[in-house]
């Protein structure tokens, strides 16, 4: 095999040397597992989350990382911090929220939180950050949605799936509108991940091992997924080892969705 070839070139390693990379709700879970992995490859990364605290932690055990806060519902803090960054390579959106119940359950202020978090967050980011990207010809944007959304139903979960899928269908335009411009843009739908949130939402139910049970019980390799799991992905799809790649919702889920 010639060195350098294609086929060489894709059995190493990714590196993400000399690319910057923004990465929303990065003070936990798979928002700090991907900022982790990104720097592990090379990037510089600037972390984000509204508990500006927690990104701090994350930075002091990195030199690759950065921390700053910000509260993805506020424009103007989008605007600004973008506008005070050096040039993006990967911008990769990983904020949300979990509304609990059917559309009995949800109210218009459910309603709009969902989207507002889950889907208009994601709007903001993106549009800051993409007049960058096309000055420069090139970018990844990576965008964490979920396998509840348009590619399954869950019980309980009716606002919280409309704004997931609302992200598959941002993505997907995107992709589509930039695609001669050197932009990529793809989604990843984690199933039930072990995360601080999980577990949040788990002991809000009164008991904990109880709803533990059962949501492994549906699990069909009979775990959760770990945030460094579905980081795996985050970095393929930041990376030039997915240059080809664009408009893409990929399932990271275990086996639910099949």
């Amino acid at each position: 095999m010639a060195a350098g070839s294609p086929a060489e070139r894709g059995c190493m390693q990714q590196s993400l040397q000399g690319k910057t990379a923004l990465v929303t709700a990065a003070g936990q879970g798979i928002g700090r597992a991907s900022a982790e992995a990104l720097a592990a490859l090379g990037a510089t990364v600037i972390a984000t989350d509204i508990d500006g605290a927690a990104v701090d932690r994350l930075a002091a055990g990195s030199e690759r990382i950065t921390g700053q806060p910000l509260d993805v519902l506020d424009a103007a803090a989008i605007g600004a911090l973008v506008g005070s960054s050096p040039p993006l390579q990967i911008l990769v959106n990983c904020a949300g929220w979990v509304h609990d119940g059917t559309i009995i359950d949800c109210g218009e202020s459910d309603w709009d939180r969902a989207f507002d978090l889950n889907a208009k967050a994601m709007f903001r980011m993106m549009k800051a950050v993409l007049p960058g990207m096309l000055e420069q010809g090139s970018g990844s944007i990576v965008n964490i949605a979920s396998i509840v959304s348009s590619q399954k139903g869950a019980p309980r979960r009716f606002a919280y799936g409309a704004s997931k899928a609302a992200i598959i269908g941002m993505t997907k335009s995107i992709a589509a509108d930039f695609v001669a411009d050197g932009i990529r843009c793809n989604a990843i739908c984690p199933g039930t991940v072990d995360s601080p949130s999980l577990k949040e939402r788990l002991a809000a139910t009164g008991d904990f091992d109880k709803a533990h049970a059962a949501f492994t019980a549906r699990q069909p390799m009979g775990r959760f997924g770990t945030p460094q799991e579905i980081a795996e992905m985050v970095c393929y799809l930041a990376g030039d080892l997915s240059a080809f790649t664009t408009g893409q919702a990929f399932a990271v889920d275990g086996g639910w969705s099949i």
